[in-house]
């Protein structure tokens, strides 16, 4: 027993959300980071504690869940490709996301258009809202490991946008008009609208959409990952 541990290679990490589910989740998207090959049957979870909403529905404690995964150490070392042969980064970028929608229990069809500048991903299918997840959070977590992923195979960062459904263009959509709306109350109340926090991605659309505007700017404040868009007229710049 003791002899086949120490052939052993283990990951454990810790992921935290709103429920377990979403903390499972987060702790999945960061073994993927360190072994991208990993099958989700091969993890073991632990939950350290349950997530808990705050009186009236105010504030919650985050839930906490440690994701385990034991290889052989003659494979960690690996690159990504070393367990299959992908001929192309489309193949790669493929592979990987239908390899996560089957961990979702999701039968999805995936369409990769682009070059070594750029990719878009397209995932259709049928029920992909838990691909996409609260806000897009497991979609972009999914992006995020498909360009790490990529990077390592390519040994450079090749920028991939990856949308589910037509998720992107809603949320984009979705944005704006909270972004018209953000504008109108700190034009009629002549006070600093902070929205809730979001990705660099979407303050960029709400910065670049309101960027013609002359009656009100934007700005970005906090650290990450609660960094939001701040909403004021310009006269409130030389209080």
């Amino acid at each position: 027993m003791n002899e086949r541990l120490s052939e052993m290679k283990v990951f454990e990490v810790k992921g935290t959300g709103e429920t377990t589910g979403e903390a499972k989740w987060a702790a999945l998207r960061e073994l993927e980071k360190l072994v991208p090959s990993l099958v989700k049957e091969n993890v073991e979870y632990k939950v350290v504690s349950e997530g808990e909403r705050g009186l009236l529905g105010v504030g919650f404690v985050e839930a906490v869940v440690t994701a385990r995964f034991c290889m052989e150490n003659t494979d960690v070392e690996s690159p990504v490709t070393d367990d299959e042969s992908f001929t192309t980064n489309e193949e790669l970028i493929t592979n990987i996301i239908k390899r996560i929608c089957s961990s979702f229990a999701t039968k999805c069809t995936v369409k990769v258009d682009g070059d070594e500048s750029g990719y878009q991903v397209t995932i259709q299918g049928d029920d992909l809202g838990v691909v996409i997840g609260r806000h897009g959070s497991n979609i972009n977590a999914i992006q995020d490991l498909v360009q790490a992923a990529l990077g390592r195979s390519a040994e450079k960062r090749i920028p991939v946008t990856v949308d589910a459904a037509g998720y992107r263009s809603r949320r984009s959509k979705v944005l704006k008009e909270i972004a018209d709306q953000a504008a109108a109350e700190a034009i009629a109340t002549d006070m600093e609208i902070e929205l809730e926090p979001m990705l660099a991605s979407e303050r960029k659309i709400i910065h670049l959409y309101l960027d013609n505007r002359t009656d009100v700017e934007t700005l970005s404040e906090g650290t990450e990952p609660k960094r939001f868009v701040l909403i004021r007229t310009p006269d409130r710049t030389n209080e």
